[in-house]
């Protein structure tokens, strides 16, 4: 619960500037400027062999010279001289570098910039860019940045890869009276991204909201496990620009052409529990209202308005952004009829027209607050020639702050010089106030998604095989690497419905035949009436190329269909390898939906599912869903609903109701196959025929590739799956039964319960302070793991009762080096002495060795007799700290273990 590492990077107590200048027009100039005129207290050293003072500061030659070593060395020299400067810092011990200067585009650059990040890595020296503008923050007056702004303390972190946006930003936060608790620019990462920062401004006590504008993502697993963190905590809002390179992925299949990029980082946007803007207005206006804590249940937002046109403008925005515009019903209608003219809209927007008060105002929200259907409320208002702008702010703000559970409401008064006073009002009374109704329906939408990604941030990874029949993923990898064997792309038909079978996905037979003759046994022998489609592996849609032939009700119709369909083909596309057709049993479809389930897999991300409208115009549909694997139940059934097709798998037009849940078990079992399986590329199941009794695939294709050294489990993967596989069960020597197994978020109200339970003693062994309960942050940060860089084992038993209980948990958190992990472990009092800590220490040590680390440390009271004991049992190295000797740090050598 100490200081976060990258601390005194961003919060150092004193600073060189490697490049210190007096000219204006330079950037080490600028950034010495910065510091020395922002405030900051602590020591500033300006390095430059070429002078004695610089700035009317004594300027030192090199880092030897200094009277102390710097928490921080800020570099802005040409890039031929950073390498010897880095190595110098590290020989004198710097810790965190900022490397301001740019120069590394060109191929000598790049292999001057792995240079320098190894020589950094080997010091254990942390190094932000370069090629980056710098950092802020204003709490402490460091300006460390080449920047022409300066910028106010606030509660907003803003985190940028483009220097040049961070000085737009700074430009009009600086007009626009905002304040940062920390900017950070993060230039070419050639260390520190996105991941370590999010991790670092999540703990930030002065930080309330974080702002992102990313342009590229280097390291999905570890951006998506950040961002997950700081998203638990606090408010995340993303800026993208630019889409990530589709080029490395070619669209052999209905999935892939439909897939784009930018659509999979939304997948994982959503997923982590973050929002995306458009725009820098749109990000501030997000931060501001997703800063007043303001909460949705859903999306259903009730206009209310003194003019006809913004209502109309406000629900023409609504509709674009998927917000509801609930119809008021017979009651409402009835109570807005008791006190509005006889000309109000008598709909949703609800126009109580130009002449109306406060009162009326006051009345009209008071039926939306009743209303069942109403999420939220916007009041719009254009000042009139009877409108008292403010008294009706006055009226707005007293209905809100003295209803009790009031609905949010958002404002809009449109206009400038009569309503400034309102909107000033507005602001000093924290009820969000726009410009233009555009703009607070907007930021409706940015709260109602906010909600609803948090709600998928709280799903818990599902379970590779989790059916009661597991999944043959042995079968299915043989199948796999038999067809990889053989330099195939893509596996032929038998080979797909071989692989689906093995993970329990319902599809039709097909048997491949070479000629006629043989097209009839097979057609015979399934039964008629059948299909036949073309067998080759050239042909991706083999209805674009005439490939298809269904309902065939006798053996003279598939001869004379075979050979019509080779023929056809071989003239059509001369270079086709035609290996002959596949014939497969028509499925009854009288009820059937046509739909699809896809994979294609991301550059960035991975594997991204699909699901949409299935058919032959899926192209020119576009009607699909995506997200990232692993799903459960929850994030299914959400992608489901998100399509225009899910209107249709209701009762239709004389159709029975399909059975949604076969289609949910489909795609957890689709989302099981890819996570098992790294070698499928892309896969479609076009299409999926649903109806009243079930689901069935009657096409597929999958597109495999070697796993190219891919070994550890769900590395191909933006989200580590929930590990099933390592709970078991165990009894102690005592005789007590336990299960261990990994942490779950559902789990937090058990982990509440534990640390309630632990003596006081217990918990300050454990945490180190007079602990009394886990905080709200705390308790999403211990049961929300990444399950990738960190792991918590928790052993539970049966109480007398027959409840399940939590009496012990272990965890480890891998280190930024990606080599060693700290720990830490506590059992309940009244289960110690039994040999349940040695249980779950084995566990974590198995576990971490399993991931590749080479070394486990952690940090004990030296009072902590009893866990300093348990350590030396398995091996642990014990050193008193110099510095602190009521603390002992305790090491294990992993690879020995």
């Amino acid at each position: 619960m100490g200081p976060h590492y990258l601390s005194k990077l961003f919060k150092p107590q004193s600073v060189a500037v490697f490049g210190a200048s007096d000219r204006p027009e330079s950037v080490g100039g600028n950034a010495l400027h910065n510091l020395l005129t922002a405030g900051f207290k602590g020591p500033i050293y300006p390095i430059n062999p070429k002078h004695d003072t610089v700035q009317n500061q004594a300027c030192y030659p090199n880092i030897e010279q200094l009277p102390d070593i710097p928490e921080l060395a800020v570099i802005a020299t040409p890039a031929h001289s950073i390498a010897s400067i880095v190595q110098a810092c590290g020989e004198k011990g710097v810790a965190n570098l900022v490397i301001l200067s740019a120069g590394f585009e060109n191929e000598a650059g790049k292999r001057l910039q792995q240079q320098i990040a190894a020589t950094a890595h080997a010091y254990g020296m942390r190094l932000l860019g370069p090629n980056c503008l710098g950092i802020l923050r204003p709490e402490i007056g460091l300006n460390a940045t080449f920047s022409k702004n300066q910028a106010q303390a606030g509660n907003l972190a803003l985190v940028s890869q483009s220097g040049a946006l961070c000085t737009a930003v700074l430009d009009w936060a600086e007009a626009n009276d905002v304040g940062f608790s920390q900017v950070i620019s993060t230039g070419d990462a050639a260390d520190i991204d996105f991941g370590e920062i999010l991790d670092f401004l999540a703990a930030d006590s002065k930080t309330h909201s974080i702002l992102l504008y990313i342009e590229g993502i280097a390291d999905a697993r570890r951006f998506i496990s950040g961002l997950k963190a700081a998203a638990r905590m606090k408010p995340v809002i993303l800026l993208k620009s630019g889409r990530m390179p589709e080029g490395t992925r070619a669209a052999l299949s209905h999935t892939g052409a439909l897939v784009g990029a930018d659509d999979v980082f939304d997948s994982a946007i959503e997923r982590a529990g973050a929002i995306r803007v458009q725009t820098i207005s749109q990000l501030f206006a997000a931060a501001k209202t997703l800063s007043d804590h303001i909460t949705l249940k859903n999306n259903r937002l009730a206009i209310l308005t003194n003019g006809g046109g913004p209502g109309v403008m406000a629900t023409d925005r609504a509709a674009e952004l998927g917000i509801q515009i609930p119809q008021p019903e017979e009651t409402q209608i009835k109570a807005f009829d008791a006190f509005l003219p006889q000309h109000w809209s008598h709909g949703n927007p609800i126009d109580i027209l130009g002449d109306a008060t406060g009162e009326r105002y006051r009345k009209a929200l008071q039926v939306c607050q009743d209303d069942p259907q109403v999420d939220g409320i916007l009041v719009l208002l254009t000042p009139q020639a009877m409108t008292e702008p403010t008294e009706i702010a006055e009226a707005v703000t007293d209905f809100y702050h003295n209803t009790p559970h009031c609905k949010p409401i958002f404002t809009a008064w449109l206009g400038e010089r009569l309503v400034s006073d309102a909107r000033n009002h507005f602001s000093r009374h924290q009820i969000p106030s726009f410009r233009t109704p555009e703009a607070a329906v907007e930021a409706f939408a940015f709260l109602s998604a906010y909600h609803q990604n948090q709600r998928l941030l709280m799903q818990a990874p599902a379970t590779a095989n989790q059916y009661c029949e597991p999944a043959d993923v042995n079968g299915a990898r043989l199948i796999i690497e038999a067809a990889l064997g053989e330099q195939k792309t893509f596996l032929s038909s038998t080979e797909t419905r071989a692989v689906m079978h093995a993970f329990g996905i319902p599809i039709t037979a097909a048997v491949e035949v070479s000629n006629a003759n043989q097209a009839m046994v097979a057609a015979e022998s399934l039964g008629f009436p059948v299909s036949i489609k073309v067998n080759s592996p050239n042909l991706t849609h083999k209805s674009d190329v005439g490939g298809v032939k269904l309902n065939l009700h006798s053996v003279q119709e598939v001869r004379h269909e075979f050979t019509k369909m080779v023929e056809r083909i071989q003239q059509a596309q001369p270079d086709a390898n035609i290996l002959g057709v596949t014939v497969e049993p028509m499925h009854p479809t009288s009820h059937a939906r046509e739909l699809l389930i896809g994979v294609m897999r991301d550059p960035v991300f991975g594997p991204a599912i699909t699901f949409g409208s299935g058919g032959t115009a899926v192209e020119v549909l576009q009607d699909r869903s995506i997200s990232l694997p692993p799903l459960n139940a929850y994030i299914a059934k959400k992608m489901i609903l998100r399509t225009k097709v899910s209107k249709m798998l209701d009762h239709f037009r004389g159709l029975p109701a399909v059975d949604l849940d076969s289609i949910v078990d489909v795609l957890l079992r689709i989302s099981d196959m890819v996570s098992q399986l790294p070698e499928i590329m892309e896969l479609d199941i076009n299409p999926l025929f649903a109806d009243e009794n079930g689901v069935m695939a009657v096409d597929a294709r999958i597109r495999v590739h070697s796993r190219e050294g891919q070994h550890t489990p769900y590395q191909h993967m933006a989200i580590h799956p929930y590990p099933a596989e390592l709970s078991h069960k165990t009894q102690t020597q005592t005789g007590l039964e336990l299960t261990i197994r990994p942490i779950r978020p559902e789990d937090a109200k058990m982990e509440i319960d534990f640390v309630k339970n632990l003596s006081k003693r217990s918990r300050y062994l454990r945490f180190m302070n007079n602990l009394q309960t886990l905080t709200p942050e705390m308790l999403s940060r211990f049961t929300q793991i990444d399950y990738d860089r960190e792991m918590a084992f928790i052993a539970t038993t049966q109480n007398a009762q027959d409840e399940t209980i939590e009496i012990a948990v272990a965890r480890y958190t891998t280190n930024p080096d990606g080599h060693s992990c700290e720990m830490a472990i506590v059992v309940r009092d009244d289960f110690q002495h039994q040999g349940v800590g040695a249980l779950l220490l084995q566990s974590l040590i198995r576990q971490a060795k399993s991931k590749g680390l080479r070394q486990m440390e952690g940090e004990v009271l030296t009072e902590n007799r009893g866990m300093l004991e348990l350590a030396k049992q398995f091996g642990f190295r014990h050193k008193v700290l110099s510095d602190d000797p009521q603390v002992t740090a305790i090491c294990l050598d992993l690879t020995s273990a």
